[in-house]
Order: structure tokens, then sequence, then C-alpha cells
């Protein structure tokens, strides 16, 4: 107990040395710096009012503090905010959902404001199966996915707008990517263009979910498994990708607890 009681000094430093970083490097190249370091110098003066013994300025200085506390609270409310979020204990999962659901409202904004300009517009969402044989024919991107990149992609302007485009997770993979036509249309009829044929193709062979927006009519149609589903509004779009998709970083470890639970059937 004797050796605790000399090492808590020790401790309380460390512990004390640790926070002071954290909160520098928070506020360090931030326009809440110059605040910090007015805190510091009201502590610094404060300290020399008790040490110099001036008990005028170490009053107001004391008067000064109680109003300061609240007023440090309002000015770094934003701050202090973003700061306790860091040190959130929700786990993984929470921030891949999160980061999930902020893809699919981008993805579905973007769509849907295709759809509205007319503009045609033909996206694979890849799930297991690979695209890989049609991306590597086509013009390769890999960029993270933002709603102006595949808006600037779809333009009528932009010499990629034809053909589609493959999205793999949160990564926009390939532009231009020509997929297979349906060989069997019969859902399909004689008013629907080359897109629509490849969406159904595409979706005859892989699991993908293949979006489409029609620049003659503006609607939105999805197909999945041979089918496709026309005229869907943004909330069903939604629906209907989030039931399907996992957020990404979920597939190897589902992917895992399948294996496992073979290989404990064997």
């Amino acid at each position: 107990m004797a050796i605790f009681h000399s090492l808590t000094p020790v401790l309380e430093i460390v512990i004390i040395a640790i926070m002071l970083n954290y909160l520098l490097s928070f506020f360090w190249n931030t326009r809440s710096m110059d605040l910090v370091l007015g805190l510091l110098a009201f502590l610094l003066i404060f300290a020399a009012s008790t040490w110099f013994n001036l008990p005028i300025l170490h009053k107001i200085m004391y008067l000064v503090g109680n109003v300061a506390v609240i007023a440090i609270l309002i000015i770094f409310q934003p701050e202090l905010r973003v700061a306790l979020s860091k040190l959130s204990l929700k786990g993984k999962r929470y921030k891949e959902i999160t980061e999930f659901d902020k893809f699919l409202d981008q993805l579905s904004n973007s769509v849907y404001k295709l759809a509205e300009k007319r503009v045609g517009a033909l996206i694979v969402l890849e799930h297991e199966d690979s695209f890989e044989e049609y991306a590597n024919k086509a013009v390769v991107i890999n960029a993270q996915f933002s709603s102006e990149l595949l808006e600037s992609i779809f333009s009528t302007s932009s010499p990629l707008h034809d053909g589609a485009v493959v999205i793999r997770d949160l990564t926009i993979v390939a532009a231009s990517v020509i997929l297979p036509l349906a060989e069997d249309s019969a859902q399909l009829t004689r008013s629907v263009g080359t897109r629509h044929r490849a969406a159904l193709g595409a979706s005859q062979v892989s699991d993908a979910v293949i979006i489409v927006v029609s620049e003659e009519t503006g609607k939105v149609s999805i197909a999945r498994d041979g089918v496709m589903t026309r005229g869907v509004k943004i909330d069903r779009f939604k629906g209907i990708t989030r039931s399907i998709f996992t957020p990404p970083g979920k597939r190897e470890v589902k992917a895992g607890k399948l294996k496992l639970w073979e290989w404990i059937k064997q």
C-alpha cells in the first residue's frame, strides 16, 4: 500500500499530461486556440495574484473566474461536443452503420436529382458477385464515393455518361461500364431503352442491385435477381437498398461466422 501511495503523484502527473495533450492537440491550429491561450494567461495572472499577495487583483480575478466558467462552456460548446463525441464508447459497428446511412442518403439524393432533371443513369451496387471482369474493360476510377462525382459522371457533357457506374462498398470502381443485355426481356416494354435491358441482364447473372434512371420519363427503376421494379419512390429505394446490403466491413465477419457454423456442424 505504501508503494501505491508513493506512485500516486506520478500517476496523477501522467493522467494530467495525457489530458492536456489531448486538449491541446484538439484545439491546436483552430480559432479556439486563441481562447485557450487567453484562458492560460488568466490562470497565470490568478496564480500570480495569490503568490505575490495582491488581494484586490485576486478578488477581481476570482469574481471574473466564476463568470468565465459559464462563458467558456457556452463559447466552447461546439468544440466540446465534438471532443466528447470522439470519446464515445459506441463500437465500430455503429460507425459503420452511420457511414453506410450517409452513403445511402447521398446516393438517393443524387439518383433522384438526376431523375428530376431527366438525366439517364445506370448504377451497379455490387454485392457478393464481383463485376471486376466488366470494370477492367471500362474506365477505372477507384475513388471515394461522392454525390458530386457521381452526378458529374452522368452529366450529358461528360464522356463517361454512356454505360454504367460500378460501386463497391463506398468506392466508385469504374465508369462507362458495358453490361450484358437481358436475354429474356419479356417483362420490359418496347418503350424502354438499352439502359433498362442492360440493368435487367446484369441482374440475371449477378446478385447486384442495378439502378436505372430513365431520361425519357424521369422514373427510377431497380433490377434485382432478374426482376425489374419500375417507378420506385425515394423512401422505398432506401428501404430496398438497406435491406439488401450490410454495412461495409461486416461481410467478412458474417462470412467468418458462417464458416465457423459449417465447421461446427461437421
